[in-house]
């Protein structure tokens, strides 16, 4: 099914530019906790990678991409060395990596739903495996980091465009409508949801009459 929305050599460097910029987004936060060299690359790879590795886990598709593509597990050790040495300069051009942050959570909730299909699972089990691409990395990251995972404190709103481009996706194939405008369509979603999530600083609704001036617990 990928392989009929985009070429392989299109599909190919998409998901080569989704894995650097997530990526980078661990490296900086290596960085900002004074990690080492190794604790840089670790959480390179775990953000770029960690949610593609989960969903082919959970759908037995092994070896995992991840393994399978040396330039899939090569790409965020490239990424962790411009970082290590560019971080300044890096951490500059931040609101820029954002952006293709928001691109590649996009095509990844996306590509991780229509992977997740074609290995037989239902439309809400994809749509859930979409998700997992799409923010699992992060997660992963944010617990090595020992940060509170954003998919739980979700400030300005990361899970949930990934959680509707996924179930757009799994709308489209339930009626045999996923073709490559369809995919773009969720995808362009997807980003332009979290744009305006970053712009004008959504996030998801806190807890019904808790009020968001009230101190988060630690």
């Amino acid at each position: 099914m990928l392989h009929d929305l985009f070429p392989p050599g299109i599909q190919h460097a998409l998901d080569l530019a989704g894995i650097f910029v997530f990526a980078t987004a661990g490296a900086l936060l290596a960085v900002r906790k004074n990690f080492d060299v190794f604790g840089i690359c670790v959480l390179a790879l775990v953000t770029a990678l960690g949610g593609g590795l989960l969903r082919d886990l959970c759908i037995g598709a092994v070896p995992p991409a991840a393994f399978g593509e040396l330039s899939f597990f090569v790409t965020p050790l490239i990424a962790a060395a411009i970082v290590f040495f560019l971080h300044p300069e890096v951490q500059r051009i931040n609101r820029a990596i954002n952006v293709f942050d928001a691109a590649g959570l996009g095509l990844f909730c996306v590509t991780g739903t229509t992977k997740a299909y074609e290995y037989g699972l239902g439309l809400t089990a994809s749509a859930a495996l979409g998700l997992a691409t799409a923010v699992g990395g992060g997660v992963l990251r944010d617990v090595l980091a020992n940060e509170v995972p954003s998919l739980l404190r979700d400030r300005e709103m990361y899970a949930v465009p990934a959680v509707v481009g996924a179930a757009m996706v799994a709308v489209f194939i339930g009626f045999d409508v996923l073709n490559p405008v369809t995919t773009g369509i969720a995808i362009v979603t997807t980003f332009v949801l979290r744009l305006l999530a970053m712009r004008y600083h959504w996030r998801a609704p806190l807890a019904w009459n808790r009020r968001s001036s009230v101190a988060e617990e630690v």
